[in-house]
């Protein structure tokens, strides 16, 4: 059982950062690999970004690859997410995820079995 809360959400411009957090409860966090996705209105949820259990390989979406940066701290029970360079096709509520896989990381959310509450990122033009 992991439950997940993501943090860091708001609103900034285009060009600018935010840093994402998720917190996570559960003794097995280290067992699991994470992700973000993110989801626009009308359009179906998407992969961002993902870490394997190890923390030591990480897979991005081609629309972020050199923008956004996943990372873990197992001993801490948090990922993040650091934006860079931000668009305003950016704009969705993102979302960690917990997947309970230890070979790498997927991409597909029906893979991932815990969710947190989404938080907002809003970029402007």
């Amino acid at each position: 059982q992991v439950q997940l809360a993501e943090s860091g959400g708001g609103l900034v411009q285009a060009g600018g950062s935010l840093r994402l957090s998720c917190a996570a409860s559960g003794r097995a966090f280290s067992l699991y690999a994470m992700g973000w996705f993110r989801q626009a209105p009308g359009k179906e949820r998407e992969f961002v970004a993902g870490i394997d259990s190890g923390g030591s390989h990480t897979t991005y979406a081609d629309s972020v690859k050199g923008r956004f940066t996943i990372s873990r701290d197992d001993a801490k029970n948090t990922v993040s997410l650091q934006m860079n360079s931000l668009k305003p096709e950016d704009t969705a509520v993102y979302y960690c995820a917990a997947d309970n896989f230890q070979a790498g990381t997927r991409t597909n959310p029906m893979r991932y079995d815990y969710w947190g509450q989404g938080t907002q990122v809003t970029v402007s033009s």
